[in-house]
């Protein structure tokens, strides 16, 4: 027999059929014993009769058998609208056990609530056993899904680049530097050099979906010293415009689609209703928010912080972005260059052509159009002291390199605001911080 998931046993009513998963809980009766087995996909109901003598050793392995433990069923399918969970059960012929869970688990891992958080990280695997856990992983993976079909759909190309590097890809700090034979490498902040190196190399459109690393003593909601980064990066552009558009599609296709395959799921476990934005999404200048915020919103920050945006101010453009565009997206555009990367493209005037992208009052994407011109790039990389640093990737430009730009979105954060999670450490798989570095 094949195996059989168990949100597929509707479409085998009164066949007998093979299914594996935990044992999430058992009922000894008088009569009858109750087992609850669940894989990834559900639940169903095991009734064993104790009357019965072909069931003799059932009940014998059962009664002894304890919560967690794995087994394999081979049994009948039945429809019984009395059963609450599912209308149906599962009559079986045979059970073996695949696996016994020989402890008492460290904390009920159905309530959440009732261990500190470290516990659960601790104890991971089991804390990912809960049904909301195993839902907000499929949700990620969905979502994902959906935003590289709108690439491929697209043209475009998924590339997996190096994770050691010879040179810190965005400056000389927050790296995490390793030893590499007889010299140093580095942990790849992000894709950058080499995504722009695919452009170099007539690629066109390309995107990656991989780990980057940030060593940043950073002790937030938001922050992780290792994270999963959602990179795209394409040629031909004529503005940054270009580049803003094509993110704000590809999230209203991932969220769309996500919508309609797993939104009722997602409302049933997360309470919470997807909402598919509207395109285009809203765009202000950095100066313009601060502007609106102290009119709108009584906030004022002194004229040296308004060179970026303020935690506070990232927080408050939610609710201007609501209140005034109805969009839970906002680009902010017109940072000063100081305060961003040297490959980042500026106009005649010295503003960025980039943007930050807010969603939920938090940043969840830097994007840009890329200096492509070689001597641009050169006097912009001297000016932050990097052109040794970055020599091999200044060669890139030196033999033609066509107008480009992409963006990076962090899939974790992105999970966290999605779902409503408190922390990016829960919607990780396994978080990585300042104070942390296990399982």
């Amino acid at each position: 027999m094949k195996k059989i998931y168990l949100n597929e046993l509707k479409n085998y009513y009164d066949k007998e059929v093979e299914v594996s998963g935990f044992v999430e809980n058992i009922r000894d009766l008088q009569w009858v014993q109750f087992v609850i087995l669940k894989d990834i996909t559900g639940k169903v109901q095991i009734t064993i009769e104790k009357s019965e003598e072909k069931n003799k050793n059932l009940v014998e392995l059962i009664s002894n058998l304890p919560l967690e433990s794995t087994i394999k069923v081979k049994g009948k399918v039945i429809e019984n609208p009395k059963v609450k969970l599912n209308g149906m059960e599962l009559v079986p012929e045979e059970i073996k056990i695949t696996s016994t869970s020989d402890m008492e688990l460290p904390f009920n891992y159905k309530d959440p609530n009732s261990v500190n958080l470290d516990t659960r990280l601790d104890y991971r695997f089991i804390d990912l056993r809960n049904d909301k856990n195993l839902l907000l992983f499929q949700v990620q993976s969905t979502l994902v899904k959906y935003m590289r079909e709108y690439l491929y759909n697209n043209k475009f190309t998924e590339i997996h680049t190096p994770k050691l590097i010879g040179a810190a890809s965005e400056s000389g700090s927050e790296v995490f530097e390793v030893k590499y034979f007889d010299r140093k490498a580095y942990l790849a902040q992000s894709p950058q050099f080499y995504k722009q190196m695919a452009m170099s190399s007539g690629f066109e459109r390309i995107f990656e979906v991989a780990p980057c690393f940030r060593a940043e003593n950073s002790n937030t909601s938001k922050h992780a010293t290792e994270f999963t980064s959602f990179d795209v990066e394409f040629s031909y552009i004529d503005s940054v415009d270009d580049v803003m558009n094509l993110e704000a599609e590809m999230l209203e296709y991932g969220l769309r689609n996500l919508k309609s395959e797993m939104g009722e799921k997602i409302k049933e476990i997360f309470g919470i209703e997807i909402t598919v934005p509207t395109l285009p999404f809203p765009k202000m200048k950095l100066s313009e928010i601060y502007e609106e915020l102290e009119t709108r919103y009584n906030y004022k920050v002194d004229d040296c912080e308004k060179n970026d945006l303020t935690t506070e101010a990232e927080r408050l453009c939610k609710k201007l972005s609501i209140d005034k565009f109805n969009s839970e997206f906002l680009f902010v555009t017109d940072f000063p260059a100081e305060k961003r990367a040297f490959y980042h493209m500026r106009d005649e005037n010295g503003i960025l052509q980039g943007y930050d992208l807010i969603w939920g009052g938090i940043e969840i994407t830097t994007g840009a159009q890329r200096e492509h011109r070689y001597e641009e790039i050169v006097k912009n990389a001297k000016e932050k002291g990097l052109d040794e640093d970055v020599r091999f990737y200044l060669e890139f430009f030196k033999y033609g390199c066509p107008p480009h730009g992409g963006f990076a979105i962090g899939v974790d954060r992105l999970t966290m605001l999605l779902l409503d999670i408190p922390s990016v450490k829960e919607s990780m798989f396994l978080f990585r911080g300042p104070n942390r570095l296990n399982p």
